[in-house]
């Protein structure tokens, strides 16, 4: 059976749009590394993206998300310690491939948990108030911002 898209609940929609974004963050330091980029333009994308995205998105999830289960779940504990885990790996300076590599899957990993298991998980016990609490308290969208050296583009030259 192929894998279905998940039906994910409107509330919790835009931080799985976030994911998206998470999952792409990865991709791109993949192909950085495989292209032997620089990794100082690398870590410096990885800085920008824990301060403009990350950081705020993990708050959110703790402080709206995660109470609907409670701190006592082991899936909550599970995503608290890689929260955790997640923002000492994007504070480390000079970053080497190997470093950057492992920081990618760590956040793949994590991502794919959230979506695959722990979200199913809050929709399914998650009360409708609980849940309109949430889409009350989703940002307004924002335009997407992008990191400005695109690394990752393969059919670019390196200056």
């Amino acid at each position: 059976m192929p894998n279905l898209p998940i039906k994910r609940h409107v509330a919790l929609q835009p931080l799985s749009r976030d994911h998206h974004h998470g999952l792409l963050f990865c991709w791109k330091i993949r192909s950085g590394v495989k292209r032997g980029i620089d990794t100082s333009r690398m870590e410096a994308h990885a800085a920008w993206f824990w301060n403009s995205h990350l950081k705020s998105h993990f708050a959110e999830e703790e402080e709206l998300v995660f109470p609907i289960l409670g701190n006592e779940n082991e899936l909550i504990q599970q995503a608290l310690t890689e929260h955790a885990e997640l923002k000492k790996l994007f504070s480390k300076e000079d970053m080497d491939y190997e470093f950057l590599n492992y920081l990618q899957i760590a956040l793949e990993k994590h991502i794919r948990f959230e979506e695959r298991i722990l979200f199913n998980e809050i929709q399914d016990v998650a009360t409708p108030q609980q849940l309109a609490m949430v889409d009350q308290h989703n940002a307004a969208e924002q335009d997407e911002l992008e990191w400005e050296d695109d690394y990752w583009n393969w059919k670019k030259l390196d200056k």
